[in-house]
């Protein structure tokens, strides 16, 4: 519960730098907020991943690809993964309002089904 917890106050941060303005700030924090809830369901395994790559990898393979979760979740979350990647190594990428707005929406999708999964577990 923990992580779920730093999840929801990455989104809180997201909507924070989205309302400023601060689009490729909001992707970063929308993206650490789909890290974190991911992480929330390895922890729940007693698994966890120092590489974000093997954590996301994981959660697809087991989560995903098993369709508790949506696939298109999945998709989404990948997208999240290159957008975050692009705004914060990208020198000329421009993050835009609609697209930090959707990755809050993801994240905030992910969150919402992962807390659902994890009080069913737990």
């Amino acid at each position: 519960m923990y992580r779920l917890e730093v999840a929801k106050s990455d989104i809180k941060s997201a909507k924070i730098l989205l309302e400023a303005g601060e689009f490729r700030g909001a992707n970063n924090r929308a993206y650490y907020g789909i890290y974190h809830a991911v992480s929330a369901m390895h922890a729940l395994d007693g698994n966890a991943y120092k590489r974000h790559k093997d954590a996301l990898a994981n959660f697809n393979k087991k989560y995903i690809k098993t369709e508790i979760f949506p696939r298109t979740l999945g998709r989404r979350i990948a997208e999240a993964e290159e957008i975050r990647h692009a705004s914060d190594y990208d020198d000329f990428y421009i993050a835009t309002e609609d697209e930090a707005k959707e990755q809050i929406a993801t994240a905030l999708e992910l969150i919402g089904e992962i807390e659902e999964y994890i009080k069913g577990k737990i």
